[in-house]
């Protein structure tokens, strides 16, 4: 092993990874599994390697004036070459060098600052979200996004993953954006282009699991994974150890500073083990707080636990009890966790008044108990939503809801979602009712990929649609070019037939949540009230000086019904929105009004 005569000395305490300082690339590595560490370099058909210096506790680092930015380099661990955890940049895929990152982007805009209760979500995959699927062809969205009244963007995970296409969620290389979106400058400039609109982007991160393919960190320390507790997914990351929770406290910085994200969604934050007296996810608030003005740090988390906000400081939290129970009722499903919920308004009335179904007993997961009245979240603190990643892609078939419901019942969904005080968050294309599916898709080695397709099917046996091995054999291969290039939106077909329809019953309700200074305002809770008479559900916000009253009044059955809204209000009331309503006070099957007056 030969040292370059470019070499010159490390600094201690280095940071991880290569990073570029007044033309010199300082390169870091934690290593417990091996006894030497050296950084190999790539220069077109040459390569060479340089020694790294041991600084004490597991780090050795190197500085090299002659690396400058795109050089390709992987660590040398006792003779063993291995890419870079810390890669900030992976072009040729996980398995191959990284490269080294020299930005010169300069930012033009600042954070925008968004009130807590204001937020209205649109959830987005950077590679389905249009044709190109890169952060370039997505900037050129925004303006009509924010338009029509979205504030804040998620975008699903960013991180490095195996193949070209995925959801993201089996990412390995948490500090590398997906190469097939665009360079790391692109994604600062999607960002900054949010920015100057007025909108702010989270990133949805995942820190409870690894990707099956291409994570490395256990070949330079141990100590990364639990080896006595699993996840759905695998080992789980050993977050209560130094090196990871460096590893996953520093991208959570990165992620915030480098690219001047506003806030992350954290994935399934109730797998994440941790045995430390302060939790990570209590430490990533604190992170996510420091930098963002009016930042937010939102939990999917499974247990409806209020703790989340409480105690752990998150914003905001998933609530999938709206979801289910609102499906259940308009789709009529009671497969799988759908069995839990007992279809009609009372219940969706229970939900919006509680925030979510505690104490519906058989909800998975088990031990929910009932809330009492003063620890049921405020409405800025829950995320609802009709559709997201998961309702839509975890479905056989990839279908929306507007896919198995008519269009009726999908208005009347939509009325509800952006009338309540809860962050609404829409998924890419619902907003026009989006003729393509969002289906499972991802692109492994072929071995890799049977593997996750069989294991697919298979979960679907429990269904009885998918009972019949014939059935569960006519989903969507999700190693098959296809159903990657089927889940990409077709934005041409916006101003269409029915889709142009539902675009501008969309634009005109969030029109009305932004403008109207009751639906603007934040919600108290005391001032939301939910009823059901047999099918037809009555939501009444009142403002916080106990005058105005915006009410809606929606009809969930398959039958037209009566309704009367006169024991909401002391003196008249103007019609702000009406679909399917008749004469002498009635709402046909699926019709809603939406009223103004004084309570």
């Amino acid at each position: 092993m030969s040292a370059s005569p470019a070499r010159i000395p490390a600094e201690p305490a280095p940071p991880l990874g290569a990073h570029v300082r007044e033309g010199v690339t300082h390169f870091g590595a934690y290593v417990s599994a091996a006894e030497t560490c050296a950084v190999r370099l790539f220069e077109g058909r040459h390569a060479r390697t340089v020694a790294m210096d041991a600084r004490g506790g597991g780090y050795f680092s190197c500085s090299v004036r002659d690396a400058p930015g795109g050089t390709r380099y992987l660590f040398v661990l006792d003779g063993r070459e291995f890419p870079d955890p810390y890669a900030r940049l992976l072009p040729d895929g996980v398995h191959a060098p990284a490269a080294v990152v020299e930005s010169s982007y300069r930012f033009a805009h600042a954070r925008p600052r968004i009130e807590a209760w204001a937020h209205v979500i649109y959830e987005l995959h950077v590679g389905t979200f249009t044709a190109a699927g890169t952060y370039q062809a997505a900037a050129t969205r925004l303006p009509e996004l924010c338009a029509m009244g979205i504030t804040t963007l998620e975008l699903m995970p960013l991180a490095a993953f195996d193949g070209h296409h995925g959801w993201g969620y089996d990412g390995v290389a948490l500090y590398a954006p997906h190469a097939a979106y665009g360079s790391p400058d692109e994604l600062r400039a999607f960002i900054d282009a949010a920015h100057g609109l007025g909108m702010q982007v989270l990133l949805d991160v995942v820190y409870n699991h690894f990707g099956p393919a291409g994570n490395y960190l256990a070949s330079f320390s141990e100590q990364y994974f639990n080896r006595g507790v699993q996840t759905p997914w695998g080992e789980a990351p050993r977050v209560d150890a130094p090196p990871m929770r460096r590893y996953v406290l520093d991208n959570a910085r990165y992620w915030l500073d480098d690219f001047r994200f506003d806030g992350l969604r954290l994935d399934a934050s109730h797998t994440i083990v941790d045995a430390s007296r302060t939790h990570l996810i209590r430490e990533i608030a604190d992170i996510v707080h420091a930098r963002t003005p009016r930042g937010l740090l939102i939990a999917e988390d499974a247990r409806n636990d209020a703790t989340l906000v409480r105690t752990l400081d998150c914003d905001a939290v998933w609530t999938d009890d709206f979801h289910h129970q609102l499906h259940a009722t308009l789709a009529g499903e009671r497969d799988g966790y759908y069995s839990a919920y007992t279809p009609g308004a009372p219940e969706l009335a229970q939900c919006i008044e509680n925030g979510w179904l505690h104490d519906v007993e058989g909800l998975e997961p088990s031990g929910r108990r009932a809330l009492a009245p003063d620890e049921r979240p405020a409405a800025e603190h829950l995320v609802y939503c009709i559709q997201n990643h998961d309702q839509v892609g975890n479905r056989a078939f990839g279908s929306r809801l507007h896919h198995d419901i008519g269009l009726d019942a999908w208005c009347l969904a939509s009325a509800i979602l952006l009338f309540l005080p809860a962050l609404p968050m829409l998924f890419m294309g619902q907003e026009w009712g989006a003729s393509s599916p969002f289906r499972y898709f991802t692109d492994h080695e072929p071995t890799l990929g049977a593997q996750v397709a069989e294991g697919r099917r298979r979960d679907y046996a429990r269904f009885a649609a998918f009972a019949d091995p014939t059935v569960r054999d006519s989903i969507p291969d999700p190693q098959a070019r296809e159903t990657f290039e089927r889940s990409i939106l077709r934005w041409e077909e916006r101003e269409h037939c029915v889709h142009r329809e539902i675009l501008q019953l969309y634009r005109a309700l969030l029109a009305f949540r932004r403008d109207d200074p009751v639906m603007h305002a934040r919600q108290e809770r005391a001032g939301l009230q939910a009823q059901a008479f047999g099918s037809l559900l009555a939501v009444r916000r009142r403002a916080s000086d106990g005058g105005s009253v915006r009410l809606l009044l929606g009809n969930l059955g398959a039958t037209e019904t009566s309704y009367d809204a006169s024991p909401w209000y002391a003196d008249g009331m103007t019609t702000v929105f009406a679909r399917g309503v008749g004469e002498d006070r009635v709402l046909r099957a699926h019709g809603v009004l939406i009223l103004a007056g004084n309570s």
